[in-house]
């Protein structure tokens, strides 16, 4: 990314930024989704986009002071977000809450469709080239998920994990899902021929 560009991305970010502080609010589920070290270009704002339509109760960012907002479509300002330096202070966090605590890695642990997974947790997902920032055995109470495969590529986007791992809580603990709700579109409303 040229440094213009990420210029105009970082100011982009502190306006939605300032939105989200105004107007956050905690979603309906009782999962936190949290996203330790990743890129700050798309896929941390298409977890926020995916995290707002699954009703995430909050997002935790470690060790990201900014990331790219437009992949979000505005889901950025809806959301209650939270951003910490290191995993210590985001685990601090979580357990002051009561969640139990998911890694999810490609190669360790249960299988996220038949292991089991607290009502009140939080999904923590690591960067996409390196992993998670904490070692398994300073944060015993973290324990691990594995969404299966059956094909050959080694891991997910995190993206899709993130969409995945929320999908099954969802499953389990969401109850039934809302019926649709059409909203107003304001492209839609500029641009009739869009319909």
């Amino acid at each position: 990314m040229s440094r213009t560009k990420q210029e105009k991305v970082e100011r982009r970010f502190l306006q939605e930024k300032y939105l989200n502080v105004r107007h956050a609010v905690q979603g309906p589920q009782s999962f936190t989704v949290v996203l330790d070290h990743l890129k700050p270009d798309f896929n941390v704002g298409k977890i926020f986009r995916t995290a707002d339509a699954f009703g995430a109760r909050e997002i935790c960012l470690i060790g990201m002071t900014w990331f790219d907002p437009s992949p979000a479509v505005g889901s950025f300002k809806h959301i209650t977000t939270h951003f910490f330096k290191t995993f210590a202070e985001c685990h601090a966090h979580l357990k002051a809450q009561g969640l139990a605590m998911y890694r999810l890695e490609p190669e360790h642990g249960a299988l996220l469709t038949e292991g089991e997974i607290a009502k009140d947790c939080a999904l923590i997902l690591g960067n996409e080239g390196i992993g998670h920032s904490f070692k398994r055995e300073d944060f015993p109470d973290v324990l691990s998920l594995r969404i299966p495969q059956w094909g050959r590529a080694q891991s997910l986007n995190v993206s899709v994990a993130a969409a995945v791992a929320m999908y099954e809580h969802c499953r389990r603990w969401g109850g039934e899902a809302p019926e649709v709700v059409i909203k107003p579109d304001r492209l839609r409303d500029k641009h009739p021929s869009t319909r």
